[in-house]
């Protein structure tokens, strides 16, 4: 049957331009619009800063110029258009006997899906993280965002000559931050940090800190979009609160990382893409261009995100041999949002993708492949087609890899132990996380091969034999051309699904490498868990179980999803004890406030800091955590000497030199006695106890670390 066929199944009445009568489904009709609106919003701000980055002129007032005319648009095309696509394609649905009575939408459905993304931004807010002192990435992306909202362009001048001759011999590098010539290039793509910019502008570091809890929340939202696509709207809210209650999703939520944005984007695009798949006329091409921007458009804020991308580029090929309306806007969209991920990348973050090279070289070259493989199958197919599938065993050889896949992740643990060479420091840093979780001390263990027991630990097992299970039927049907509205997201989802788990290029403690999962790896289970229970009950229901029976596995299935992610976000077990011999107990992460204190600390340092002020950090930590923190947010040059320890004398000189230059020296250190052979009144302007996520690599975090973190702090006299 062909799409254009299963798509007049789906019994819409037409409305104009050939899409179904307005008011038919409003509540669904409003759940469609509100899930991608904000893909719209963040597409609107990125379209517009990276531009204006370029030319040196982000600043609030051009942003607001400009960036507000084009949100408007895109709102009023999602507006136009959107409402325009038919609802769920029957045949994608999991059970499609029935859908007659249970095409509309419950009112009840959009609130339900509001109140829980609401819920999920207003928790994530409450414990929301202050991770402004560079010791992972958050902070990094928080001194990229402050520098652009206080200067609008790059890269950052080293300000050299604030030190005197002796500029020459000092580094102005620290985590996250290269230096390149005379000037300091910030690491990771631009894309977050652009928005966060936007956070600094409307109320300090302190609103800025807490946009993760915003970004988590339309994620959330976005999610709940996709699965009422493909699952139907019922099923939505049950799989935005599995998702909301799942760790790694609080984690990424509760403090700036960039996986949160990413959800809005990829998953607010492949919302669209499968709404262009319904709509007709206009419509489509319209929804298929801004769907392809979007997934093009995560380049921007995660380079990773290129490979998650590449699937895209074989269905655009399908659909380039069907002649749809959609595949040339989709291939559109997708090669502008693509490179603005690429310019980005070649002129404001090449030291940071030299860095990782040894990742993206074989991508790109799997990307070429991959490009010019669709390029010949689009040649030869186009006049003749997709051959027909006739036998059997194609589709079964589809579904039967499903379960193949996910037997090999399983097995994995038993059969592969796996290494990497690493450099010195994460040598050491790996070798503390096994001491501390008494393990065997070998650095080069990445763990990788139990990345699938991440999975359990945040969602359950269930949820990744429903996940399977659904891949299964799924794969049949799409190979079969049954459900064409699941093609791209199965596609996308098992793709990112296997390489993630595969090779998850991640530092292994948890729970910092569960943001790994949190793009498509876990809303790809869930989406496709939740998909699989009502299958499943259709299935008992088709096979003439009663009615009990059916309600019975539905509830189990229900519990089963939600249950093992709350176990492990808040640490629910039992222990011996009590009147009854054993007692509940609860040691979880999920209420506590990690890096509390930075932004007030902070600001306290900075106010002790002479305005005129050339710093010197004489101590390797303070100067890799603290060297762009006090040149971004205090505003004085900073800089560091080569050696982790420098001596008095090669101090001495520097000193000397600031003075040359006109200039008040300050000397920064972690302990009283590195400042005291300088002179001047040595205090202490920094006393931190810094509670951190905690650092476990075979087991789910059920605690935080604390550790301390002290500045002080001399102004040597003449």
């Amino acid at each position: 049957m062909s799409t254009d066929a299963q798509t007049r199944r789906a019994g819409s009445v037409p409305g104009p331009a050939g899409g179904p009568a307005q008011g038919a489904d409003p509540a669904g009709q409003l759940l469609r619009r509100l899930t991608v609106l904000p893909a719209m919003l963040v597409l609107a701000w990125l379209l517009v800063s990276l531009p204006l980055l370029l030319l040196g002129v982000f600043r609030p007032l051009p942003m607001l110029v400009l960036s507000v005319p084009l949100a408007a648009g895109l709102v009023l095309a999602v507006l136009r258009w959107v409402p325009q696509a038919s609802p769920p394609d029957p045949a994608s649905l999991p059970d499609p006997a029935g859908w007659a009575e249970r095409a509309r939408t419950p009112w009840w459905v959009l609130i339900a899906l509001v109140v829980i993304a609401a819920g999920f931004g207003a928790d994530q807010f409450i414990y929301h993280a202050q991770q402004i002192i560079i010791m992972r990435d958050p902070a990094s992306y928080i001194q990229f965002g402050n520098w652009l909202a206080g200067h609008g362009s790059l890269p950052i001048p080293a300000d050299r000559a604030a030190f005197g001759p002796a500029h020459q011999v000092l580094h102005f590098k620290s985590f996250a931050f290269y230096q390149v010539g005379g000037t300091v290039v910030p690491q990771f793509m631009a894309g977050l940090p652009m928005l966060l910019a936007g956070g600094f502008w409307a109320g300090g570091v302190s609103t800025a800190v807490a946009m993760g809890a915003l970004f988590g929340a339309l994620g959330v939202l976005a999610f709940g979009g996709l699965v009422a696509r493909l699952a139907g709207p019922r099923w939505a809210p049950l799989a935005a609160l599995v998702l909301a209650l799942s760790l790694p999703e609080q984690l990424t939520s509760r403090s700036t990382y960039s996986e949160p944005v990413v959800q809005i984007l990829f998953l607010g695009g492949l919302c669209l893409i499968i709404d262009s798949l319904l709509a007709r006329g206009r419509g489509a091409q319209v929804a298929a261009a801004l769907g392809g921007l979007a997934v093009g458009m995560t380049l921007l804020v995660r380079i990773d995100g290129a490979s998650d991308v590449l699937p895209l580029i074989p269905y655009i090929g399908l659909l380039l041999i069907g002649r749809r309306p959609q595949a040339v806007p989709m291939l559109g969209g997708l090669v502008a949002g693509g490179l603005y991920g690429v310019v980005d990348g070649l002129l404001l973050s090449r030291p940071y993708l030299h860095t990782i090279k040894s990742s993206l070289v074989p991508l790109a070259l799997v990307g070429i492949v991959v490009v010019l493989a669709t390029v010949a199958a689009v040649v030869v197919l186009r006049e003749r087609g997709l051959p027909e599938i006739t036998g059997s065993w194609l589709p079964n050889a589809a579904a039967a890899l499903a379960f193949v896949v996910t037997l090999g992740f399983i097995v994995r643990p038993y059969v592969q132990t796996t290494h990497t060479a690493v450099t010195g420091a994460t040598r050491q840093v790996i070798a503390s996380f096994q001491r501390d979780n008494h393990l065997l001390v070998d650095p080069t263990r990445t763990y990788y091969e139990i990345s699938l027991h991440g999975v359990f630990w945040y969602i359950g097992v269930p949820a990744v034999l429903l996940g399977t299970l659904g891949a299964a039927v799924l794969a049949r049907r799409c190979v079969r051309g049954r459900a064409p509205a699941w093609t791209l997201p199965l596609m996308i989802f098992a793709w990112t699904i296997v390489t993630t788990l595969y090779r998850p290029s991640i530092t292994p403690d948890q729970p910092w490498a569960s943001r790994r999962l949190v793009p498509a790896v876990l809303p790809g289970f869930i989406l496709l868990a939740v998909w699989a229970l009502p299958w499943l009950t259709g299935w008992l229901r088709r096979h003439d179980y009663d009615r009990v029976f059916r309600a019975g596995v539905g509830t189990v299935g229900v519990a089963a999803l939600i249950i093992p992610a709350v176990m492990t976000t808040y640490g629910l077990g039992i222990k011996p004890g009590g009147p009854l011999g054993v007692r509940p107990t609860s040691t979880t992460v999920a209420f506590t406030r990690t890096y509390r204190g930075e932004a007030a600390a902070i600001a306290r340092l900075c106010t002790a800091i002479p305005g005129n002020a050339s710093v010197l950090i004489v101590d390797g930590s303070v100067a890799d955590h603290l060297s762009e923190v006090v040149r971004g947010m205090c505003d004085v040059p900073v800089a560091r000497l080569p050696r982790w320890t420098p001596t008095p004398a090669q101090v001495r000189d520097v000193v000397s030199s600031i003075r040359q230059a006109g200039r008040q020296p300050v000397l920064l250190a972690a302990k009283k006695s590195e400042l005291t052979r300088y002179g001047g009144s040595v205090r202490e302007v920094m006393a931190l106890r810094i509670v951190q996520d905690g650092h476990t690599l075979t087991t789910p975090p059920k605690t935080t670390w604390t550790v301390p973190f002290n500045v002080w702090m001399t102004e040597p006299p003449r």
